[in-house]
């Protein structure tokens, strides 16, 4: 009895289900057309209340079980240029992920519309979707982050909206920044079968191309194999960008490949490798003409955990003949932590040069190298205790040695040779540097007082160190992001010698990195001694205004030789190597020093006698002022604006500042 009440009672319970289950789908298909536009009316109450927007959908209907056609869909800010507009949108939604709210859509059909970015003297039409959350958002954001578990939320949902089938035509983005106008007109596009292919035409102020994308596309599977290139063959110009910010840029293909995303163990793992083909970029601050890399390639592993988030170290980033191992992490765990770590294996060094970027090594092209190296970088910095910043660069030589030079011929400073500055873009007069200049002083000519006083100022540890010092770099890292600006440089006399004499003064990338390979070949190759380097160094940099070199100095200022100088005027010669052409403002209306020059002076001669470079008798009737008895004199008796008066900034304590910054 107990059985057949058992089995009618699990008959009655599967009825009611069907009937249920019956009821469900009938009332579904019945209202469904309502609940569809009653969500369309929720979405436009939103964009109206909070983004003050128009939101339109003129026909909104479902076809079948899951197919949803809509038609006349628009967007407009109030009182701004149309956002989007789209003719026509056909998709299916997976109903059983529906019900989970976990959105997938299955088929999209799109053609004949639009996106506009606009930006003018009215403002922008996109500007109310850009609000910034307000701190109590921020903050409740901030409590229990988890990066992997946020990263994989996000990619999942936007895979989950990309549809294993999707057909689109005809449409537009178009952006107008203040008349700079770009648009990008995707003409067709179709996923089927996981392949993709489309084509986007692309017009900006003279360019007219087509671009191509196609490869394997698998949204489910979270994987992706795609090429990206121009229809004729020709080099890709990225539009917009030269017209902005001056920068010219472009490449003939990019090589994507998305491996593998994967939660595991409460790490988010992303995998994959990126390559590029003849990339060219150009821009005033990066080098003066094109630099232009042939072959680049990135495989890389992104890790995502509760409280970091990283670039693995099996990632490998590969220019040309070049291989680079790279680490980032960024950590939240207790402190909040960056580090950077690079390591190249061991490679030859000829690869190394000619695997350097077209246009951005100029003074390396023709260079000639035997035996390899291998280097390191290590870089950790704690927001929370920054002075313990980590800063270890190393790298390893096996037979290194440099058999012909290129453009810069670093033997030169073993010879007499011609110099000829550069300033502001324009060759100056030339100066010798050989017996036949009157000026020219050997290094055993000029005052031992002088210096002393320039390497105290300048370079401390310049007759031990081979070129670089870590601690400087390292202290120089430290200010430069306490302030958030570049206010510390950590430049030796190696490295301002070989500006001077192979590089222009010009403010790029490619000038300051061959800076450091230059600086690096001449110190650990031993082309000059450092008497040699310092003797060059003396008799080349700019001293004052159209005064170049320590004996045009000495009779600029004080009407002497190199070797008569006295202690407080090699001093003050130190002082102003900085800032040569501002000297004049050291000085008051009776051409005597200002105080906070004789304050930073002094300064200077107390850490001379501190490391034994002074004695005591050496400073008697030295007072810290000193009297301008030659031509620079009549610069002094010019009124002149003081930039200083009434300052509050600080500015005044510049020299005082400039030198500590060695220590």
């Amino acid at each position: 009895m107990r059985k057949k009440n058992g089995k009618q009672i699990a008959l009655l319970v599967l009825k009611i289900a069907v009937v249920v289950i019956i009821l469900s789908v009938i009332s579904f298909f019945a209202f469904r057309n309502v609940l569809l536009n009653k969500a369309i009316a929720r979405i436009s109450d939103k964009m109206s209340s909070e983004y003050n927007s128009s939101f339109v959908v003129k026909e909104a209907t479902f076809k079948g079980l899951s197919r949803i056609e809509m038609k006349g869909i628009s967007l407009t800010p109030k009182n701004a240029d149309t956002l989007l507009r789209v003719n026509e949108i056909k998709t299916s939604i997976n109903l059983s992920r529906l019900l989970t709210a976990d959105i997938q859509l299955g088929t999209l059909g799109m053609q004949n519309g639009f996106i506009q970015l606009v930006k003018n003297a009215n403002g922008k039409n996109f500007d109310a979707f850009l609000r910034k959350k307000d701190k109590e958002e921020l903050n409740d954001d901030n409590e229990g982050t988890d990066y992997a578990s946020r990263a994989y939320k996000l990619l999942h949902r936007a895979l989950n909206l990309v549809p294993t089938d999707m057909r689109l035509k005809n449409l537009t983005l178009r952006l107008d920044d203040m008349g700079r106008k770009v648009t990008l007109n995707l003409m067709n596009l179709k996923l089927e079968d996981k392949q993709l292919e489309s084509t986007i035409g692309v017009s900006a102020k003279d360019i007219a191309q087509n671009w191509k994308v196609k490869g394997f596309a698998d949204p489910r599977n979270k994987q992706a194999n795609l090429d990206f290139f121009n229809t004729d063959t020709t080099r890709i110009e990225i539009p917009y960008l030269n017209e902005r910010y001056g920068l010219k840029s472009g490449f003939d293909s990019i090589h994507l490949n998305v491996d593998n995303i994967e939660m595991d163990s409460g790490q988010l793992h992303v995998d994959g490798y990126a390559s590029i083909r003849n990339f060219m970029i150009n821009h005033a601050r990066i080098a003066k003409k094109d630099v232009v890399i042939d072959n680049a390639r990135f495989d890389y592993r992104f890790l995502f955990g509760s409280d970091f988030i990283a670039l693995d170290s099996t990632s490998t980033m590969q220019l040309n003949k070049i291989k680079v191992k790279p680490f980032l992490k960024y950590s939240i765990a207790g402190d909040t932590i960056y580090e950077l770590k690079a390591h190249i294996p061991k490679m030859q060094a000829q690869d190394f040069i000619v695997s350097l970027p077209n246009g951005l090594f100029t003074n390396f092209e023709g260079m000639e190298a035997e035996g390899s190296f291998s280097y390191d970088l290590n870089f950790m910095y704690n927001k929370n205790k920054p002075n313990a910043l980590v800063f270890d660069s190393s790298l390893k030589k096996d037979g290194l040695k440099i058999i012909k030079y290129g453009e810069a011929d670093l033997a030169k400073l073993n010879t007499g040779f011609t110099y000829r500055a550069i300033d502001n873009g324009r060759v100056q007069r030339p100066v010798l540097l050989t017996e036949s200049n009157p000026y020219y002083t050997p290094l055993d000519q000029i005052s031992p007082y002088l210096r002393k006083a320039v390497l105290t100022s300048e370079d401390p540890s310049f007759f031990n160190h081979r070129g670089f010092i870590n601690e400087a770099f390292k202290q120089s890292i430290i200010k430069n992001i306490k302030t958030k600006k570049f206010s510390r440089g950590a430049s030796t006399i190696s490295m301002q010698l070989v500006k001077n004499v192979f590089l222009t003064r010009e403010k790029t990338l490619s000038r300051k990195l061959e800076e450091i390979l230059l600086v690096y070949i001449l110190e650990n190759n031993r082309i000059a001694s450092k008497e040699r380097m310092l003797e060059v160094y003396f008799n080349i940099i700019e001293w004052g205004p159209d005064v170049y070199g320590i004996g045009e100095a000495a009779s600029y200022y004080f009407d002497k030789s190199p070797s008569q100088l006295t202690l407080d005027e090699c001093v003050y010669l130190a002082s102003i190597i900085p800032r040569p052409k501002g000297f004049m403002w050291q000085f008051n209306d009776e051409g005597n020093l200002k105080p906070f020059a004789v304050k930073h002076n002094d300064y200077i001669k107390q850490l001379m006698l501190r490391r034994g470079l002074l004695v005591p008798e050496d400073t008697i009737l030295q007072s810290g002022n000193i009297s301008v008895t030659g031509r620079a004199r009549a610069s002094l008796r010019l009124k002149q604006v003081n930039p200083f008066e009434n300052d509050t900034t600080g500015v005044q304590d510049f020299f005082f500042n400039l030198g500590k910054r060695a220590f």
